[in-house]
C-alpha cells in the first residue's frame, strides 16, 4: 500500500490507552502481557515524540531505524521481535478502527536469532533443590514451597499450569491433583487439558502441604471475598491464589539457599524434567505428551540437550576424547585470541 504524505487522522493522546483497554477487555490478554504492551507502546510514543511525529505519521523507515538502534544497543533479536509484534498489533488495530491508512510495522522484521538451548539443571542440582529443607523457616511456607518445587520438577508443568491448580476437582477448576491416582489434571496452552503423572515424592510433598494449608490465617476471609482464588492448591499467606511472579521469587530465593550456582526459574525446572526423562528413556514422543507440546519439533530441542550430556560422558570416559576439544579450539582460534 502506498504511503500517504498527509496524516489520515490526528493523533489523540488516548489512542494507546484505548488499545490497551481493547487487549485487556476484548482480547482478554494476561495482565503481564498488557503491562509489556504498555511499556513497549510508551517507548513508541517517546521515539515518535523525539522525531516530532504524531503516531499516525510514523513511517516504515522510522521503525527500521529504531529497530537498528535497539540492535546496536545490544537488544537480543527475540526482544526486538516482541517489540515489533506489539507495535504491529497496535497499528493493525488502528487500521481496523479506520484511524490510519497503512501499517508502518507490517514489513519490518527482527534480525534472525539462533534457537537457544533451554537451560536445564543437572540431576544432582535438581535433587538438591527438591530436597532442600530449612528448619528455621516458617513450617507453613516451607511445606508449600517444597511442594511447589516437587510438582514443577516432578510433573514438568508450566508456571501458569501450576498456579491454575485447585485443591479439589470441580466444574470451574482449571486444574487439580488426584493424590489417589497420583496424577495432575492441567489446562495447558490453547486450553488443551492433559493428565500428568505425579511421582511419589511430589505426591508426598503435596499431602504434607495439604495437611497444613488450612492453617492459613487469611483463608477464611479469602473464601468470602473470592472463593475461586481461595480454592487454589497453592495460596499466599492472605489465602489467595499465588501469582506466577510469586513462584518466580520463591524459586530464586530457594535455589540460592540450596547453594546452586545460578538462580532457578519455573521454566528451568520444566526443562530439567524433560531433559532428565529423555536422558533416561530416549522416548521423545512420551516427553512430548508429558509436556503438552502440540508439535514434536518443539520437543526436539531436548535431543540437543541429551546429545550434550552424551558428549560430556564421552569426553570424560574415552581415552582419545580428552584432547579433542582443546586441539579443535587451538585450530579455530588465532594465536593472539585469548
Amino acid at each position: 500500500m502506498a504511503i500517504s504524505s498527509e496524516p489520515v487522522a490526528s493523533t489523540p493522546p488516548d489512542w494507546i490507552e484505548k488499545y490497551l483497554e481493547h487487549v485487556r477487555v476484548e482480547r482478554r490478554l494476561a495482565a503481564r502481557t498488557v503491562e509489556l504492551y504498555a511499556f513497549h507502546l510508551q517507548a513508541l510514543r517517546e521515539r515518535a515524540a523525539e522525531a516530532k511525529l504524531p503516531l499516525d505519521r510514523v513511517q516504515t523507515a522510522h521503525v527500521r531505524r529504531w529497530m537498528a538502534q535497539l540492535h546496536s544497543a545490544g537488544r537480543e533479536p527475540r526482544g526486538i521481535a516482541l517489540v515489533l509484534s506489539c507495535w504491529r498489533s497496535f497499528y493493525r488495530w488502528l487500521g481496523n478502527e479506520g484511524l490510519i491508512g497503512f501499517n508502518p510495522v507490517q514489513d519490518v522484521h527482527a534480525p534472525k536469532a539462533g534457537r537457544p538451548l533451554p537451560k536445564a539443571l543437572g540431576v544432582d542440582d535438581a535433587v538438591r533443590l527438591a530436597e532442600l529443607y530449612d528448619p528455621e523457616a516458617d513450617p507453613w511456607t516451607e511445606a508449600r514451597d517444597g511442594a511447589i518445587v516437587e510438582v514443577l520438577y516432578g510433573c514438568g508443568l508450566r508456571v501458569s499450569e501450576l498456579t491454575g491448580l485447585d485443591a479439589q476437582a470441580s466444574n470451574t477448576a482449571r486444574g487439580w491433583v488426584d493424590l489417589d491416582a497420583m496424577e495432575a489434571s492441567v489446562l495447558g496452552k490453547g486450553s488443551k487439558r492433559r493428565i500428568v503423572p505425579m511421582g511419589s515424592k511430589a505426591a508426598e510433598a503435596v499431602r504434607d502441604w495439604l495437611a497444613v494449608r488450612g492453617d492459613c490465617p487469611g483463608l477464611t476471609t479469602a473464601r468470602l471475598r473470592d472463593p475461586q482464588a481461595a480454592a487454589a492448591l497453592f495460596i499466599s499467606a492472605k489465602g489467595m491464589r499465588m501469582s506466577s511472579q510469586a513462584v518466580w521469587k520463591l524459586l530464586r530465593e530457594r535455589s540460592l539457599k540450596a547453594g546452586l550456582a545460578a538462580p532457578v526459574h519455573p521454566h528451568m525446572l520444566r526443562h530439567s524434567f524433560a531433559s532428565h526423562v529423555l536422558q533416561s528413556s530416549s522416548d521423545l514422543r512420551a516427553v512430548q505428551e508429558l509436556l503438552g507440546h502440540a508439535n514434536i519439533a518443539t520437543t526436539q530441542v531436548y535431543t540437543r540437550l541429551d546429545f550434550q550430556h552424551l558428549a560430556k560422558v564421552y569426553d570424560a570416559a574415552h581415552p582419545r576424547a580428552k584432547a579433542r576439544p582443546e586441539s579443535s579450539r587451538a585450530k579455530a582460534k588465532p594465536e593472539n585470541d585469548k
